[in-house]
């Protein structure tokens, strides 16, 4: 009995360690550590450089056709959480993002934060608050082209990438003022 308990652990640690998972990583930030202030918000009392970090993707899933992008923190205390970023339409060619991307140069279409401009709101809970996770996320879609237009909001556009999302790469970090 031990010898077949051995050889099932042994065949199923070849099979995880031959099986590639989506992954998200960063040169910016980094999974549990705090977020530089330079990917801080610029107003709303916050006075970073609202940059966006820098992002990388790597073993997508078969059958990927385009990315959506998103950054959201639960923890605001809106009730509902805070949008930073949302962003679809991003070619299947892509699998990284510079410091600071303009998406609509790749093609993409971006949408407007919670702060109500388009494009990355940085990083801006309220002072004092307990530490809040900025959950970035890029998610892969079996469609060159989702049917939204850059009016919808991020919620409706979370709702439709993640009902059809065939796969998504998460990495969160936390911050506070």
């Amino acid at each position: 009995m031990n010898k077949v308990i051995f050889m099932t652990a042994a065949l199923s640690g070849l099979v995880s360690m031959s099986s590639n998972a989506f992954e998200l990583t960063s040169q910016d930030i980094q999974e549990g550590k705090k977020i530089p202030q330079v990917f801080e918000f610029d107003g709303f009392g916050c006075s970073g450089e609202n940059k966006s970090p820098q992002l990388q993707w790597i073993d997508v899933p078969k059958g990927t056709k385009s990315f959506a992008l998103t950054a959201y923190d639960p923890d605001a205390p809106s009730g509902s959480g805070w949008w930073h970023w949302s962003a679809f339409n991003i070619p299947a060619s892509v699998s990284s993002l510079a410091q600071g991307a303009d998406l609509t140069k790749l093609g993409a279409t971006e949408l407007k934060s919670d702060y109500g401009s388009v494009g990355f709101g940085g990083v801006c809970p309220p002072k004092g608050d307990n530490m809040h996770r900025y959950q970035f996320t890029v998610w892969a879609l079996p469609v060159e082209k989702l049917d939204l237009n850059a009016d919808v909001s991020s919620a409706l556009a979370g709702f439709t990438v993640r009902s059809m999302a065939i796969g998504k790469a998460v990495l969160v970090a936390p911050y506070h003022r």
